[in-house]
């Protein structure tokens, strides 16, 4: 039986879980009672909704001329605030998440100008601060609605966060999210608050949603599910489509990551942006053709054709208008417009093909069976897209599960991570290091190709750059308390050169197992992040050495060892050196630059 453990703290918290996705976005809550089994809940109320009882609220966003947000949300979705921005001319904001994504990511189907641009003046974190502002005021709204006062007024200000965002983000999104989340007033930018505030990939969220709704009345029976099998999640998002694979433990029960987790923007919204063309191709010199009316059968087929299509060989139909509007040479009859199962189906194939694709690149780094698949996200809730998955992984004797709910899988799974924390490790999704100069070997063919590099190090001795010195390796499986050191040395002619330190951390995403240099296959090397820390506590100790290679005066040296944990769901980093034999740690800070 997998059971929750009570709460062990001292005092009653509050911890919220926001998923922010690129169409929907969700919320849920924990209040944490000392000594009571945390029970988690969602926010089902939003301002416009109308019925309560919805988990999720629309991305959508309207700002006026000026770079005001105006409405939010389902507020944004009503005919009269639509009819109100047309003639105040606000701008529509939509699938802005997209802004964020990392330019790594394979793309070539979208460009900047697909993305619906930002209001002038505005940048994506300015956006993702109100809009983080918005979901933080429904919480505390629905929260206080729904308990007595006193109990948002014990946990307001010591909020717990769960931020949850797709598997391909990095560092980089992480460090502009936290950024909006001070900005927007949830935590000040105080090393306490920070320490409010984490993140988790919607795979691995999805992954713990999934096992207490599949495990909560008691462990499966292992007879079906032995250990050293595998599972795999994929979260189909409007965005991306994340899959995560793990392996299962139980008695007690627990996980491992066994495959870099895949991330492929081919997200149901993708699928939108092809029904518009063939909307349009369709519907070319009729008086259906007007952008308006384009985007309302768009808008249609999003919120039903999309959703319940499921045999490719027979028609499909999108509303349009009222019963009274035809076109027959357009194939619009009764207000309706035709299109052949096989048009619309077609539309699917870039994304299925994007989590086959996906499924079998995590697949090649394993060698224990995959016996289960979990199904979850919105565009999950599309019957063709489910049958042509539950289609594939049958035939690779895999059973592959829809949980219900599934809109509230993310934020949800997130809060189960807090509480149960199923995933012991996790894998490189790259091979990470640095860039370093090795000393010159003259009976080396590589270092006498680039001898033109050489150069005469403080020590007096003849180096050569951009070797790359590798910290952890992609597939690489890393637990929470793992680290990895990198060795590094400083050279200087005095003491105070041994003050703030840079050192760059470089992300490799190519096909070589083992890179020895950053000038091959350099389009494939990038700047994770910059690691900054101070030495002038270990240059202290330092004492002066002779140059070497008959060159005259002295010079100090400086071992260290860069230490990176990349075991959590975020890197951190440290540095360490050692003085008589006893070693030294200092924190580390790591800088991302923006996208």
């Amino acid at each position: 039986m997998l059971k929750r453990k009570p709460y062990a703290g001292l005092t009653r918290q509050l911890v919220l879980a926001f998923d922010i996705g690129t169409t929907y976005s969700g919320i849920s809550y924990c209040i944490l009672q000392p000594g009571e089994i945390p029970q988690p809940q969602s926010v089902m109320k939003f301002p416009g909704q109308g019925q309560v009882g919805d988990f999720k609220v629309p991305s959508f966003m309207y700002y006026d001329s000026k770079g005001n947000l105006k409405k939010v949300g389902y507020e944004a979705t009503k005919e009269e605030v639509i009819e109100i921005a047309i003639t105040e001319r606000w701008v529509k904001l939509e699938w802005w998440k997209l802004h964020l994504r990392p330019k790594h990511l394979s793309s070539a189907h979208i460009k900047d100008n697909d993305i619906p641009p930002l209001p002038r003046g505005k940048s994506v974190v300015q956006v993702l601060t109100d809009f983080i502002e918005y979901l933080f005021r429904c919480a505390e709204t629905y929260i206080q609605e729904s308990y007595p006062r006193y109990i948002w007024l014990s946990v307001k200000d010591d909020i717990q966060f769960i931020f949850t965002h797709p598997n391909g983000w990095e560092g980089a999104q992480q460090q502009l999210i936290r950024r909006a989340i001070e900005l927007a007033g949830l935590v000040p930018g105080t090393p306490d608050g920070r320490a409010r505030v984490c993140f988790l990939s919607e795979g691995e969220a999805g992954l713990h949603f999934c096992i207490w709704d599949l495990f909560a009345s008691g462990v499966p029976d292992q007879k079906e599910y032995p250990e050293g099998q595998g599972v795999i999640v994929i979260d189909a998002g409007g965005g991306t489509l994340d899959l995560s694979m793990y392996s299962m433990k139980f008695e007690p029960t627990s996980f491992e990551e066994i495959a870099p987790a895949e991330c492929r923007l081919q997200g149901s919204v993708f699928v939108t942006r092809r029904a518009k063309g063939l909307v349009q191709k369709k519907l070319q010199g009729s008086r259906y053709s007007s952008s308006e009316m384009i985007d309302d059968i768009t808008n249609t087929f999003d919120e039903t054709t999309k959703l319940y299509i499921s045999n490719g060989e027979q028609p499909a139909y999108i509303k349009v208008g009222s019963l009274r509007e035809n076109d027959p040479e357009h194939d619009i009859r009764a207000g309706r417009l035709k299109l052949s199962g096989q048009e619309v189906t077609k539309l699917f194939d870039d994304s299925i093909s994007a989590v086959i694709d996906a499924f079998e690149q995590q697949r090649s780094y394993v060698t224990m069976p995959i016996t289960m698949a979990f199904l979850i996200g919105g565009f999950g809730a599309s019957d063709w897209f489910w049958s042509q998955l539950e289609t594939y992984f049958k035939s690779q004797g895999i059973g592959l599960s829809r949980p219900s709910r599934v809109h509230k899988a993310v934020p949800d799974g997130a809060l189960s991570f807090l509480v149960d924390n199923l995933v012991k490790s996790r894998v490189a999704r790259a091979t990470y290091g640095t860039t370093y100069a090795k000393l010159v070997d003259e009976e080396n063919p590589e270092h006498v190709s680039r001898k033109e590099t050489w150069y005469t190090s403080a020590t007096g001795l003849l180096m050569v750059p951009k070797a790359f010195q590798g910290i952890l390796r992609k597939g690489v499986q890393a637990n929470e308390l793992k680290e990895f050191r990198c060795p590094f040395s400083f050279l200087g002619t005095t003491k105070a050169e041994f003050g703030i330190k840079q050192l760059p951390i470089l992300c490799y995403r190519g096909t070589v197992s083992d890179p020895q240099w950053i000038d091959r296959d350099q389009e494939s090397f990038s700047t994770l992040c910059n690691v900054r820390f101070d030495l002038r506590e270990a240059a202290t100790a330092l004492t002066p050495k002779m140059k070497l290679a008959g060159q005259f005066g002295i010079y100090y040296s400086l071992s260290i060892d860069v230490i990176i944990s990349f075991g959590s769901t975020e890197f951190s980093a440290q540095v360490a050196w050692q003085v008589d034999g006893v070693e030294t740690k200092s924190p580390a800070t790591m800088i991302y630059d923006d996208i």
